[in-house]
């Protein structure tokens, strides 16, 4: 049974890479504006299971499609190795199942993103709302796989009661991390349609570019926030993995700093706005683990847990 559950985790974080990449990739189809390279047809791709003679938008649409559509199989595979590795109530089962419903909304949002038609150069409101509204959903998957694999591979439970303001520390930086993604599906969204539809653009572009100034000030805003979390707050938690997962932490958040500067410098080439994805992607990672570290029950009382109703503990 512990070899099963050794090997359900090794498959829970490769599964948690492949998102990365699949993430990645979704970014590439709304930065080349192949997001309508299927039309406005879903499951199929322009009335074809399989598109011949295809255009490279359709190419880059339909791949995207494929990698998507077998991660939500393994997610599938991932929810019923957890049922069989893991008893009744345990938290894996739990984090495996909302990383189902995740990847499940997921799909949904892209189908209707495309059977709606707000893909491309669409400006409608309905597409700006659902933008940040997709965004967040993913790092909600993120999150639930980033659990899954954490507390496979042996995290201790997450405790809530009588962590004190180090709940309400962690919770505002989690908040922020969220914000700074919802701000900056929008100014992608904006940055594209602008240098795309060029004077054409109406308002409501115009107003999208016009948040430009306020992303990088949020950033900043949270990054500094994290910093401080990671040198002020980290060196009082008597954890040698929480303190390791607030340095790479920080270390992400000067790194994002950087590309952020260089990718409005070189005008948002997709070099670094794929960059710019990844370490935003990473930094959530690391402070979801870096949170489920330092808010950790202590191991006696885990395992005393384990066997009886957690009551304010996560899982």
């Amino acid at each position: 049974m512990m070899q099963s559950r050794k090997i359900f985790a090794r498959y829970a974080w490769a599964l948690l890479a492949y998102n990365l990449l699949v993430i990645l990739w979704g970014a590439v189809v709304s930065s080349t504006g192949s997001g309508a390279g299927c039309g406005e047809h879903w499951p199929d791709c322009n009335g074809q299971i399989i598109p011949l003679n295809a255009s490279l938008q359709t190419l880059i649409e339909f791949s995207h499609r494929l990698t998507s559509g077998l991660d939500g199989l393994l997610v599938i595979a991932l929810v019923v190795w957890a049922w069989r590795a893991f008893p009744p109530k345990h938290r894996v089962r739990g984090a495996a199942a909302a990383s189902f419903i995740f990847v499940l909304l997921e799909g949904l949002i892209g189908a209707l993103l495309v059977r709606q038609g707000w893909t491309a150069l669409d400006t409608s409101v309905e597409r700006i709302l659902m933008q940040p509204l997709h965004l967040i959903n993913t790092l909600f998957l993120l999150a639930a796989l980033t659990f899954t694999a954490w507390w496979a591979a042996g995290g201790a439970a997450v405790q809530l009661h009588g962590q004190g303001s180090r709940l309400w520390l962690f919770g505002f930086g989690l908040l922020g991390v969220l914000l700074i993604g919802g701000s900056g599906a929008l100014i992608s969204l904006g940055d594209f349609l602008a240098f795309s539809l060029s004077a054409q653009y109406d308002a409501l572009v115009a107003w999208l570019v016009g948040l430009r100034l306020w992303h990088p000030l949020i950033a900043i805003g949270v990054g500094a926030y994290l910093l401080w979390l990671a040198f002020s707050v980290a060196p009082m938690t008597p954890n040698s993995v929480s303190q390791r997962l607030a340095h790479i932490t920080a270390g992400l958040v000067l790194a994002q700093w950087a590309v952020g500067f260089i990718n409005v410098w070189l005008r948002v080439p997709l070099w670094t706005q794929i960059t710019h994805l990844l370490l935003a992607d990473l930094i959530w990672i690391a402070l979801l683990l870096w949170t489920a570290s330092a808010l950790a029950q202590p191991e006696a009382q885990s395992a005393a847990a384990s066997s009886q109703p957690r009551g304010a503990a996560a899982g």
